[in-house]
């Protein structure tokens, strides 16, 4: 289940979450089970974050970085992640359907 305070942070916006990530590199964000469907969310810095079973149904992820990111079991239905970085993701069990991965990043990922 999600951190309260994380989800409260990212409901701010991607500027106010990348700047907490920059003050707190050491912490490894948990948004696992977070509704995050159609969430503006391009440019994000979701490296090594924990998004396991997230709803990120229509998002707009586009440049988005989820490099080393946990999204066992995440809905990324419809999802946009032009430009994303999803390089050591682990996509295992994620829905990829209709999501657009156009210059996406995917060394490394896992896809099974």
């Amino acid at each position: 289940m999600a951190a309260e305070e994380h989800l409260q942070i990212i409901r701010q916006g991607v500027d106010a979450w990348n700047e907490w990530r920059q003050k707190n590199p050491e912490l490894r964000p948990d948004l696992s089970g977070a509704d995050l469907s159609f969430a503006s969310l391009s440019g994000v810095n979701f490296s090594g974050a924990n998004l396991s079973a997230a709803h990120l149904y229509g998002a707009n992820l586009s440049g988005a970085d989820l490099s080393a990111a946990h999204l066992y079991k995440a809905n990324l239905r419809k999802a946009d992640l032009i430009g994303a970085n999803l390089r050591e993701a682990n996509l295992r069990k994620a829905n990829l359907s209709k999501a657009n991965l156009g210059r996406a990043n995917l060394r490394e990922a896992n896809l099974r």
